[in-house]
């Protein structure tokens, strides 16, 4: 799928940038529809981008926050994206829709979750790792073959087993931003914008995708 790129000085003007853009569509959305449904990943970007949205006009209250992904880890655990999000938006009265990750059946309660997911995400938030992973879509895991169910479970990756939205989930969006910084991930970027299918990264299609990056990720 096609990409448009946004290059910013570092990783600080990529976290500002993208929090003007996400408050401006969330305003837009929630005054067209009344609701703003984002799905988002793990990582310090996001979570720096998260902070700066306290400073912006967000219509918090009317915003549905969806986890990508998550780590099979006890609540309130440092390893937790949820853990970092929930300290990130503070006081923020949006509706957060945790990842059950500590329920005692997981493959029950990932079928469960994909039944909370709206039939268009307004805004999907995705990284990408060195190894050209997004969400916990790893490289050789059985995860990437999943075709009939919208969230599962992976194999341990750095750790942990991981819950995950799959391609069919990540195809409900009506827009795609990443956020890409730091050297290590020009390599995978360009295989990105290149459509590369030979990454996990590569093989997610959705409707529209804005990858925001930092100078250090895009090699300028």
């Amino acid at each position: 799928m096609r990409h448009e790129l946004q290059v910013s000085a570092d990783a600080d003007a990529v976290t500002k940038r993208a929090a003007l853009y996400v408050a401006e569509l969330a305003r837009t959305s929630v005054a067209e529809t009344g609701r703003f449904t984002f799905a988002v990943s793990g990582g310090h970007t996001p979570w720096a981008m998260f902070s700066e949205l306290a400073e912006e006009d967000m219509p918090w209250a009317d915003v549905d926050l969806f986890q990508v992904d998550e780590r099979v880890a006890p609540e309130g655990d440092p390893d937790r994206n949820l853990t970092h999000l929930r300290e990130s938006i503070g006081d923020a009265p949006a509706r957060v829709h945790p990842m059950p990750v500590n329920d005692a059946d997981l493959q029950r309660a990932a079928a469960a979750y994909g039944t909370l997911l709206p039939d268009r995400f307004d805004l999907v938030h995705l990284g990408l790792g060195p190894d050209g992973h997004t969400a916990s879509l790893v490289p050789n895991d059985p995860v990437l073959e999943v075709t009939e169910a919208l969230v599962a479970l992976t194999r341990p990756y750095q750790g942990h087993p991981r819950m995950t939205l799959t391609y069919p989930a990540l195809a409900r969006a009506e827009q795609l931003l990443w956020l890409i910084t730091g050297a290590d991930k020009r390599e995978p970027l360009a295989k990105l914008l290149a459509g590369d299918q030979s990454i996990p990264a590569g093989r997610v299609v959705a409707n529209r995708s804005l990858v925001m990056a930092d100078e250090s990720a895009a090699g300028q």
